[in-house]
């Protein structure tokens, strides 16, 4: 059963990347939404192409 809880393998910090990750998601589409078109495409890209994968793969070393 503890298998199933914890497949992916995703630790605490994985979980607040992605929640950091949704968090500047949200900011950057709010900015989008005040048709500020200079830095809110930065935002999203850097969170969709960096972020995002960063909260997936990481795993922290072990000691």
């Amino acid at each position: 059963m503890s298998d199933d809880k914890n497949r992916l393998g995703l630790t605490k910090i994985n979980y607040l990347l992605l929640v950091l990750a949704a968090i500047l998601l949200i900011v950057g589409y709010i900015i989008m939404s005040y048709n500020d078109i200079s830095i809110s495409p930065l935002i999203l890209a850097a969170v969709y192409a960096a972020l995002i994968p960063l909260a997936l793969l990481y795993k922290p070393k072990k000691k």
